[in-house]
C-alpha cells in the first residue's frame, strides 16, 4: 500500500512538472508586440529655406590714424560726414616736428658746403698731382676727405626726407571716398602713433552681416547666392553672395559670422539698415525623416521599416545626403510613403513583431 501511495505521488509530480514546462513554453511562445512610434516618409520637394536677420556695413572699413604722436589740434569730420580722396581730416600740434625739419635742413646745409670744399681741395690736389708737384698719397687723402663728405651730404638729406615726411604725417587726409561711421580722439587729446581718429565705410561696396548659429556652418557654403530684402520694408531687395564665414564663434554669443556682398544694393539700403537674408540649402531629391529613426547596420547607417502587412520590422541600409539637427534627408534606400521607426530603435530585432501608438492591442 505505502509502494503505491509513493508510485502515485511521483506519477503526480511528473504530470504537474510536465504541465508546468508546457505553459512555459506557450508563454515563450506568444510574444506581446513592442509599441513602437513611426513616421511615414515624405519627399523633400523643395530645398530647406533659411531666414536670418543682419545688418547693411560697408565691405571695407578704414582706421584713419598718424603715423606720428603728438596732440591734435583740428579735426575736421564728425560721424555722418561724406568724404573724398585727399580731403582734410585731422591735424596734430607740428612744432616739434616743423623744429626737427628745419634742424635737418641746416644739418644738409652745413653738409653741402663741406662738400663743395672738399671737391675744390680735390680737384687742386688733382691737378698738382698732374703736374708732378704733390705725392699720391696727397690726391688719396683728398679724395678720401670727399667721398666722405658726399657721404654725409646724403646722410643729411635723408635726415631731412624723414623730418619732411613727419612733418607732413601732422596732416591727416582721406585715402578714399566714403562716410565716417566713428570717431577715436578729439581736439586736445594726445594720440599715439596708429590710434583710431576716424573709421570710414568705403563706398566701393556693401555687405549683409549675419551672425548664424553653429549647426549651419556644415551646411551652409561659400558663394552661395542669398536674397536680402530691408526687414521693416520687404519690397526692397538685393541679390548677394556668401563671401566670408568666421571660422570661429563669438566669444560670447556662440555665433559665426556671415558677410554677404550685396550686388547693386538699392539707395534704401543704407549703412546700418536693418536686413533679413533667406537661402534654400539641401537638393530637391530625396525623402526626410526624423534624425531619431537613425541606426546603424555593419557601421552603415540603417533605419527600421516596417511591413504594414505583418506589422514586422526590418531592418534596412540607407545613403544619408544631409544631417540637419532633427532631420536627415535620405539619398537612397527609401520610398515616400513607407513607414519607419522613430522611437525605440535600439530595442528591436529583425522580423519582430511591433504595435503602432493607433493600432488595437
Amino acid at each position: 500500500m505505502r509502494l503505491r501511495t509513493i508510485a502515485f505521488t511521483a506519477s503526480a509530480a511528473a504530470l504537474f512538472a510536465l504541465a508546468g514546462c508546457n505553459s512555459e513554453e506557450e508563454q515563450e511562445t506568444v510574444e506581446v508586440p513592442r509599441l513602437v512610434r513611426v513616421v511615414t516618409v515624405v519627399e523633400q520637394t523643395e530645398g530647406r529655406t533659411i531666414s536670418l536677420t543682419g545688418t547693411v556695413a560697408a565691405e571695407r572699413q578704414v582706421d584713419l590714424a598718424f603715423r606720428v604722436g603728438g596732440r591734435m589740434t583740428e579735426r575736421a569730420v564728425n560721424v555722418g560726414d561724406a568724404l573724398e580722396a585727399g580731403q582734410f581730416v585731422a591735424r596734430l600740434d607740428p612744432v616739434n616736428e616743423q623744429n626737427t625739419l628745419l634742424s635737418a635742413q641746416a644739418g644738409l646745409s652745413a653738409a653741402d658746403a663741406r662738400l663743395v670744399e672738399a671737391q675744390l681741395d680735390f680737384d687742386r690736389q688733382q691737378h698738382l698731382y698732374q703736374r708732378e708737384v704733390v705725392a699720391r698719397a696727397r690726391l688719396d687723402n683728398a679724395s678720401q676727405v670727399l667721398r666722405s663728405a658726399q657721404s654725409a651730404v646724403d646722410d643729411a638729406q635723408a635726415r631731412v626726407d624723414l623730418a619732411r615726411t613727419r612733418y607732413d604725417d601732422t596732416q591727416l587726409l582721406a585715402d578714399s571716398t566714403g562716410s565716417v561711421i566713428a570717431v577715436g580722439a578729439e581736439v586736445g587729446e594726445i594720440v599715439q602713433p596708429g590710434q583710431m581718429v576716424v573709421r570710414i565705410a568705403r563706398d566701393d561696396g556693401r555687405d549683409a552681416v549675419f551672425d548664424a548659429p553653429a549647426n549651419l556652418m556644415g551646411v551652409v557654403p561659400r558663394y552661395k547666392e542669398i536674397d536680402v530684402a530691408l526687414t521693416m520694408s520687404a519690397d526692397v531687395t538685393a541679390k548677394g553672395l556668401i563671401r566670408e564665414v568666421s571660422p570661429q564663434a563669438d566669444a560670447t554669443t556662440g555665433t559665426f559670422r556671415v558677410r554677404v556682398g550685396l550686388d547693386n544694393p538699392p539707395a534704401e539700403m543704407r549703412l546700418g539698415s536693418t536686413v533679413t537674408g533667406r537661402l534654400t540649402l539641401g537638393d530637391a531629391a530625396g525623402v526626410v525623416i526624423p534624425s531619431t529613426a537613425m541606426t546603424s547596420a555593419n557601421g552603415a547607417p540603417a533605419v527600421w521599416v516596417v511591413d504594414p502587412a505583418t506589422s514586422t520590422v526590418s531592418l534596412r541600409p540607407v545613403e544619408v545626403s544631409e544631417h540637419l539637427p532633427s532631420r536627415v534627408v535620405i539619398d537612397a534606400g527609401l520610398q515616400p510613403g513607407e513607414v519607419v521607426v522613430t522611437a525605440g530603435v535600439q530595442a528591436l530585432r529583425p522580423g519582430q513583431t511591433v504595435r503602432l501608438p493607433d493600432a488595437q492591442s
